[in-house]
């Protein structure tokens, strides 16, 4: 048959449909060529091809290697490609939201949940894809992120049981706190502990504090893991406050650690309550800005290797990640917002 007399007609591009791919089937079983089907299905060989191609099947039989074609090969195949160019093609439509999260994920430390928690509640960008999505594109390397970059979850192993030795009681217990604290809907409730880095003597100690309800977060770099230098720097930061130390420091939460033995002497400005023994869960928040401190402060690395000013760059960057649990804003920006509330007051009888 010459192009003359060629009377397969010009068609509409159209996927095969599953119908067909039963007929290449049953055309392949009855040892019809390639040419043959595609005329009549009025496809081209080229399609045929592809198709044959994607449905292939590795059997054994008779002990022996043999690839044979299957229909429902082939349409899973077809699905599984149909699915890869949607994603394409959805990424394409939010580049620019894509772009961002890439940005903000590098420079700025977010996770993927905070940047597309922030993009939406700003309503930055026309086109986006959710959290979910964008953990599916790491995955698939369409972003520019791997999966080793992302924060890992702690691993919580089982610890051995032991006999502890009770820790002495420093002065009021969590369980006498007032029950309102736990719902962090009142600013002025803090919750205090101390990061170490390596466990020598001669080591800087860091101070972290934190607001309960604006999980804004403190660092104070100190020379000593003892109750001196934390109630000095404790007690400078308050001061800071002048004369609105009462609305801005309402209760401090501590842990039961010997370089918190101490607190109690500032209980004429602050109400102050410590946790149970081996309790840190009670310190919730204070106990994950820690960890994420960790991210720029591993673990045995010696705090004094770290500047002042570079503590205080890393404290910005996790203050300024915007928080699921704060609608999507930021620390810095609930934190401000209750201060301005308590200093706008000033001049009101």
């Amino acid at each position: 048959m010459n192009q003359l007399n060629f009377n397969t007609k010009k068609r509409n591009f159209k996927h095969l449909s599953e119908y067909e791919r039963g007929e290449i089937y049953a055309m392949i079983k009855l040892g019809c060529s390639i040419s043959s089907i595609a005329r009549h299905l009025k496809r081209s060989r080229t399609t045929i091809y592809n198709e044959l191609k994607g449905g292939r099947v590795e059997q054994i039989k008779n002990g022996h290697k043999v690839i044979v074609y299957y229909p429902d090969a082939g349409q899973r195949q077809y699905e599984k490609n149909r699915k890869n160019s949607k994603k394409k093609f959805k990424v394409l439509e939010c580049i620019d939201f894509i772009k961002f999260v890439e940005k903000s994920f590098k420079k700025q430390c977010w996770s993927l949940d905070e940047c597309y928690g922030r993009a939406k509640s700003e309503k930055i960008f026309k086109n986006m894809v959710c959290t979910k999505t964008l953990y599916n594109y790491v995955e698939l390397g369409i972003l520019d992120i791997k999966n080793t970059d992302l924060p890992q979850r702690l691993k919580r192993l089982q610890k051995s049981t032991r006999i502890r030795i009770n820790k002495r009681k420093l002065g009021k217990s969590i369980s006498q706190r007032p029950k309102h604290i736990e719902h962090r809907k009142e600013f002025g409730h803090w919750e205090i502990d101390t990061v170490i880095g390596k466990k020598t003597s001669d080591q800087d100690v860091l101070l972290t504090i934190i607001e309960r309800k604006s999980r804004y977060y403190k660092v104070i770099k100190i020379y000593s893991k003892s109750s001196k230098p934390v109630n000095d720097a404790l007690l400078d930061y308050i001061m800071e406050s002048k004369t609105k130390v009462a609305e801005v420091f309402k209760s401090i939460t501590s842990d039961n650690g010997s370089e918190l033995s101490g607190l109690c002497e500032l209980e004429s400005l602050v109400a102050v309550y410590f946790c149970h023994p081996y309790s840190s869960f009670e310190r919730g928040s204070n106990e994950r800005h820690n960890g994420i401190l960790r991210q720029f402060i591993p673990k045995g690395r010696s705090i004094n290797d770290f500047s002042e000013d570079e503590i205080m760059y890393f404290v910005d960057i996790i203050n300024a990640k915007p928080r699921k649990n704060l609608g999507y804003r930021t620390p810095e920006e609930i934190f401000d917002e209750e201060m301005d509330k308590i200093y706008s007051t000033s001049g009101v009888a």
